[in-house]
């Protein structure tokens, strides 16, 4: 199966909240900003982005749920906002990537409406100011 790359988020980390239990497990809730770039769209991530991760007591990053709403221009010039729930798993395995991830985009742009039913994976990346999303689309 082929890919193309959709859109690149690129995350500037904010504050954090963490939650422990006497298990020790733990959530931590990471509020975020950044910019979107990519063929299809660019512009800015609107306030409000949260990452939430699930930490074994281990120490060890299980899952991670990211919602957040982009606000910019299509690829035809058109203003639009994309939503983006991105769900999945962290992986060891993973060659550089730290995550992969299971997207859902919303938008109210015509011209990107074809990613509402789209399939998507998502992969994080380590950068020196956070991370980078890269959203890839099954062609």
């Amino acid at each position: 199966m082929q890919f193309e790359e959709i859109l690149t988020v690129h995350v500037k980390i904010g504050k954090t909240t963490e939650l422990r239990n006497s298990d020790g497990d733990s959530v931590v809730m990471i509020l975020f900003t950044g910019h979107a770039t990519g063929n299809y769209f660019e512009g800015i991530v609107l306030d409000g982005g949260v990452d939430t991760q699930v930490i074994g007591k281990g120490g060890d990053r299980h899952t991670l749920s990211a919602r957040y709403i982009l606000q910019g221009r299509d690829h035809t010039g058109q203003p639009c906002e994309i939503y983006v729930e991105n769900n999945g798993n962290f992986n060891k395995d993973l060659r550089n990537a730290l995550f992969r991830t299971s997207p859902k985009i919303i938008t109210n742009s015509q011209a990107l409406s074809f990613l509402h039913h789209a399939l998507l994976v998502g992969e994080g990346l380590p950068t020196e100011s956070g991370v980078d999303i890269k959203i890839f689309m099954a062609v």
